[in-house]
């Protein structure tokens, strides 16, 4: 049965350097881990190489940068890279197709490779997200075409990625994870390697099963919320109430264990969990003869707040005598979640589509976005500032409330005239609005007047 080193810290391969994989890898590997992260790309190898970090998270390129130069963390395209490991972590992207089901393909082809390389006694646990019984019915076999056999030969568990873009690296290093294994001796040998390579603690649940099911109850409810909070904006505007005032007082009742936790508002949903998992979970249950009805519910409410947000704007140039088509509108912050420069699944290229689609003529600007990826995403190239975005503009719509695109003045800012500021993540504080007015335009949210 596998058995960890105790004379010494284990040697982890992290397969899959992305978003997750590198992550995890900078934070193991600042524990004084030999870690060694196995990637396709060798472009991202490259980039690794010369010291850059393509990924957009507080503290991880000097982390990796760091480490690397410690001789603690490497990165390869060589996928023998693994073979010297004595815990070899999955994290590869597993998206879903448009019928919802698993695109496993990557996954797949990782699971192969690794069966005629893994070593007796190696730990195995897979992070990336997959539909229940995946990690039982299809990684399992795969790696024992290499020879060795699950909970016999080796240890296999799945142990959820549940990290917030933006507070990863903290994370990492704070959440319990959650362990579910192969067989009890597999649950225990995970349980024990996160604790002792993170110092965190762990949440063991009884099966595989349970712990895939979790991330995708975790982002399940996350779309859920957010699909309430989008409509209950909608609600209050039918009766001019502010949405944030209702979900503030709504949230002060206490409910099972907490309180009742309506989110906020906003532009729309976007990256690659939340516009996916609940997808994998309709599908899941669709396959076995149950049709799950919120999660495709909270997808449509999501999916539509984007033209909804664009909605808002047209019909507040209108209330200024100025129509959509021929109007400026400056859109400051285009990342689907504010603080990240991510532009994945962005719910604010629908809005800025539905704006081209008008008539409306869009400038973007966002400080943390990748120049080259946002140009070829919105086909719009941003603008090198604040100003120059906003220049002769009848409409500021703030998009994403990243840290540098807070406290703007706008009576200061190049407008034309009296302006409407659209604010799509309702993060506007009162004082704020207060500014707004004062300067003399013209505030909308979502949900708030």
């Amino acid at each position: 049965m596998p058995v960890l080193p105790d004379d010494r810290l284990p040697r982890v391969a992290v397969v899959g350097f992305g978003y997750v994989g590198s992550c995890l890898s900078a934070v193991l590997a600042g524990r004084g881990l030999e870690v060694v992260g196995v990637d396709t790309d060798e472009t991202l190898v490259a980039e690794i190489g010369r010291g850059y970090c393509r990924f957009q998270e507080e503290g991880l390129a000097e982390l990796i940068g760091r480490t690397t130069a410690a001789g603690l963390l490497r990165v390869t395209s060589d996928p023998a890279a693994v073979e010297g490991a004595d815990v070899v972590v999955i994290a590869v992207g597993t998206p879903v197709r448009p019928d919802g089901s698993l695109a496993d393909e990557q996954l797949r082809e990782v699971c192969e490779e690794l069966g005629g390389r893994l070593r007796p006694g190696t730990l195995v646990l897979l992070k990336s997200t997959v539909s229940p019984g995946t990690t039982r019915t299809v990684v399992a076999p795969l790696l024992e075409k290499g020879g060795l056999v699950a909970g016999r030969d080796f240890a296999l568990a799945f142990t959820p990625e549940r990290l917030a873009e933006g507070a990863a690296l903290r994370e990492l290093g704070t959440f319990p994870i959650v362990v579910g294994g192969f067989d009890e001796e597999s649950t225990r040998t995970a349980a024990g390697f996160w604790e002792r390579s993170l110092g965190v603690g762990t949440i063991v649940v009884d099966s595989l099963e349970s712990a895939e099911i979790v991330k995708l109850a975790d982002n399940w409810w996350i779309d859920l919320n957010i699909a309430l909070a989008n409509e209950l904006a909608q609600f209050c505007d039918l009766f001019g109430a502010d949405v944030m005032e209702v979900i503030g007082a709504a949230n002060t009742i206490a409910k099972g264990g907490g309180s009742v936790n309506i989110l906020t508002p906003g532009v729309g949903v976007g990256g690659s969990c939340l516009t996916k998992d609940p997808w994998m979970v309709w599908r899941a249950a669709r396959e076995r003869g149950v049709e799950i009805r919120t999660a495709p519910v909270g997808r449509e409410v999501n999916s539509l707040m984007p033209g909804h947000t664009a909605g808002l704007i047209v019909e507040g140039l209108a209330a200024l005598g100025r129509p959509a088509a021929g109007s400026r509108v400056a859109v400051l912050g285009l990342s689907f979640k504010s603080g990240s420069g991510d532009l994945r699944a962005t719910p604010v290229l629908d809005t800025v589509r539905a704006l081209t689609a008008a008539g409306a003529e869009v400038r973007t600007y966002d400080p943390l976005a990748d120049r080259a990826a946002a140009t070829a995403m919105f086909g719009i190239a941003p603008e090198e500032s604040v100003a120059e975005a906003v220049r002769g503009a009848d409409c500021v719509a703030v998009l994403a409330r990243h840290p540098e695109l807070a406290g703007l003045d706008f009576g200061e800012l190049p407008l034309a005239g009296r302006a409407l500021v659209l604010d799509g993540r309702d993060c506007f504080s009162a004082g704020e609005i207060a500014a707004v007015r004062g300067a003399g335009h013209v505030y909308r949210g979502i949900g708030r007047r």
